[in-house]
């Protein structure tokens, strides 16, 4: 417990007192704060907030807390959520044949950067079984038609609630998943593309941005919704390329792009640093 934070993530409209209210909460308690961020939008006065507090000699049992924290949050109408930062989230990664993401996301893993679990990987190919299943994960290997595609979604849905997964990463997963799949895991499915959407959509955007002469490329990590790659971004970045790169030179940088946005997002992610709120996301960083 001497470790332990609380951390509540809300919004609501936006009124005199709100910050008072909420750390005069936290102290009536015995709480102290060690990290507190907020932000008002202009368009609709939308009030949002990440608190975070130790648990150490707080009067409330993390059990307690909602239920304290009710009336409070119904006399501002609050939309939250409370997380615990010794909670440790279980992840599967979904991938198709491009694997430098998935290896990137294995390797920062393994060398602590993320709190969190990785028991196992899914993909519509075989290609990365034996790597990864000599790395100690289970490799799930589903693959989709048009007519089997439901069928396979149930299944792979049911070994995710079986093994207890919170979060889905699509390492370049190159699959659309349904609405029935994206209701059981509401905003907690990242996925991460290249930035030539929509500009230089279809199988060769890389030729494409090369023949117009492109000067920047991007990555886009976002949480995924029923509009293709147009979920709330989480994470986003650029890098110059000139008239001498080629196009595996175009290839090569956009790679390590998608690696370094990816593990972005999923950071923030596990360190509970994103609020959803419509179609864009509140990044406290």
């Amino acid at each position: 417990m001497s470790n332990v934070h609380a951390i509540l993530l809300l919004s609501c409209p936006d009124r005199k007192g709100l910050v008072a209210m909420l750390s005069n909460f936290i102290f009536q308690h015995n709480g102290n704060i060690v990290h507190a961020d907020q932000y008002t939008s202009k368009r609709g006065k939308i009030f949002f907030m990440r608190i975070e507090w130790e648990l150490q000699g707080f009067s409330l049992s993390r059990e307690e807390i909602p239920e304290a924290l009710a009336p409070l949050a119904a006399q501002f109408a609050m939309k939250w959520a409370l997380h615990f930062t010794d909670y440790v989230p279980r992840i599967a990664v979904f991938v198709s044949k491009h694997l430098h993401c998935l290896h990137d996301l294995i390797l920062r893993h393994r060398l602590g950067e993320f709190k969190a679990e990785i028991p196992l990987v899914i993909s519509n190919h075989p290609d990365a079984r034996e790597s990864v299943e000599e790395l100690g994960l289970k490799y799930f290997h589903f693959p989709i038609t048009a007519q089997n595609k439901a069928g396979q979604e149930r299944l792979e849905i049911q070994h995710l609630q079986e093994m207890k997964i919170d979060l889905i990463v699509l390492a370049r997963y190159m699959q659309i998943l349904t609405g029935k799949f994206l209701k059981a895991y509401p905003h907690k499915i990242i996925n991460i593309h290249h930035s030539f959407l929509p500009a230089f959509a279809g199988g060769n955007p890389y030729q494409q941005a090369y023949d117009r002469g492109v000067k920047i490329i991007g990555a886009t990590g976002h949480y995924v919704t029923e509009n293709l790659d147009e979920g709330p971004i989480v994470a986003q970045d650029v890098i110059k390329i000139s008239h001498r790169d080629t196009i595996a030179d175009i290839q090569t940088k956009s790679k390590d792009l998608e690696r370094i946005v990816l593990a972005r997002a999923l950071r923030l992610h596990l360190e509970n640093k994103i609020l959803v709120y419509g179609s864009k996301t509140i990044v406290f960083e």
